[in-house]
C-alpha cells in the first residue's frame, strides 16, 4: 500500500494537544474527598469503569487515526515493477519567425522542421521532452514530460509570427536550459533549430551558451535552409521585397562547441531528417522506473473502521460508562 498525499500524516501531531488535555483533565476533573487514611482501599483496585474510560478514549484516537489514514490516500498497487532504462532530458527549441516560411524546404522550413520533429519525439520512447519556441521573444510551449502525444500535439499547434518579430536565438536558447534542468537524468540536451541570426531578445547567445555550459547542457544547433534572399510577397502577399536570409553558422558553431554538442545544417529535407537521425543517438544515462500494472484507491476501509469506532464510543458513552448528573 502507497499513500498519495503521504505528508498528510502530519497531522498525528493533534494526538499530542488531545493525549494532554485528556491527562489534564483526568488529574483534575474528578471530585473528590480528604480522608486520612486510603489503607482499607488498597486491595480494591482499580475500577473497570476506570480502565473502560481509558478504552473508550484508545477508541477515539484510532477513530482520529484511521480518519488521517483516510485522508492520505491510500492505495494498492498490482503489481510493480522496477526496471532499468536508458533516458535523456531533452528540449527542442524551435525557431517561429516569419523567415522560417521560406520554400527551400518542402513545403517550407517550419512545416519541414515540424514534421521531422515530431518524428524524432515519436521516437524516444523513455525520455523527458520539452519544447521551446522562439522568434521575437520566447515561450515555453511544453514543460518536460514523458508524453510523447503530448510533445507532438505541442508541435503541430506552433504558428509563425506568434512570438512577434526577429529571432531571439539567446533568449531562446535560456528558456529552453530552465526547462531541461527540470528533469531527472544526467544526460540533459537542447536542440536548437533556426534559420536566421539572432537580432532580437535580451541574452547574447553566446552567454545563454555558457550558462548552459555552467548547467552541465549539451546543445545541438541546427541551421536550416540555404542563405539566399526570399520574396516577402510570398508570404504575406504585400508588395515584392527581396529580404536576404543568412544563418549565422559561426555562431551557431560557438555555441555548440561552447557546451560540448555538435552544429548541423540541414539544406534540404533529406539533410534534416539525416541531421535528426544522427542527434537520435544522443548519450544517455540509466534511470530507475517504478511500472505500475493497476492502481486502486483504498480508503473505505479506512473509512468504514473509523465508523465503526465511533459508534463503539458513543455505545460506551451512553451506556457502560454513562455520567448520571
Amino acid at each position: 500500500m502507497m499513500l498519495k498525499y503521504p505528508w498528510l500524516l502530519l497531522l498525528f501531531l493533534i494526538y499530542l494537544p488531545i493525549i494532554y488535555f485528556y491527562i489534564s483533565r483526568l488529574r483534575t476533573g474528578n471530585p473528590y474527598v480528604t480522608v486520612s487514611t486510603v489503607q482499607p482501599f488498597r486491595k480494591l483496585g482499580t475500577p473497570w469503569r476506570v480502565w473502560m474510560m481509558h478504552f473508550n478514549f484508545a477508541v477515539r484516537l484510532a477513530a482520529i487515526g484511521c480518519i488521517i489514514v483516510a485522508l492520505c490516500r491510500p492505495q494498492t498497487h498490482d503489481s510493480k515493477v522496477t526496471s532499468e532504462i536508458l533516458g535523456t532530458d531533452i528540449v527542442v527549441a524551435l525557431d517561429v519567425s516569419a523567415s522560417m516560411e521560406t520554400p527551400d524546404l518542402v513545403p517550407n522550413r517550419f512545416d519541414a522542421a515540424r514534421k521531422i520533429a515530431s518524428q524524432f519525439v515519436e521516437k524516444r520512447d523513455h525520455d523527458n521532452i520539452g519544447l521551446v519556441a522562439f522568434a521575437g521573444e520566447s515561450l515555453t510551449y511544453m514543460p518536460l514530460t514523458t508524453d510523447r502525444t503530448s510533445v507532438i500535439n505541442a508541435v503541430s499547434h506552433l504558428m509563425l509570427g506568434s512570438l512577434g518579430d526577429g529571432t531571439a536565438i539567446g533568449d531562446g536558447l535560456v528558456s529552453a536550459t530552465n526547462r531541461v534542468l527540470g528533469g531527472n537524468a544526467v544526460s540533459k540536451s537542447i536542440i536548437l533549430l533556426t534559420d536566421g541570426s539572432n537580432n532580437a531578445g535580451e541574452v547574447d547567445p553566446l552567454t545563454a551558451a555558457q550558462i548552459a555550459k555552467q548547467k552541465g547542457v549539451r546543445v545541438y544547433t541546427i541551421g536550416i535552409g540555404r542563405n539566399d534572399v526570399i520574396n516577402m510577397s510570398t508570404m504575406y502577399g504585400h508588395v515584392n521585397t527581396a529580404v536576404p536570409i543568412e544563418i549565422d553558422e559561426e555562431s551557431l558553431k560557438e555555441i555548440a562547441r561552447i557546451t560540448g554538442g555538435q552544429f548541423f545544417r540541414a539544406t534540404d529535407n533529406r539533410a534534416l531528417e539525416n541531421v535528426f537521425a544522427e542527434i537520435d543517438k544522443l548519450e544517455k544515462s540509466r534511470i530507475n522506473v517504478d511500472n505500475f500494472t493497476r492502481t486502486d484507491d483504498n480508503f473505505m476501509p479506512w473509512i468504514g473502521a473509523a465508523l465503526l469506532l465511533l459508534v463503539l464510543n458513543l455505545l460506551l458513552h451512553y451506556t457502560l460508562l454513562r455520567k448520571i448528573p
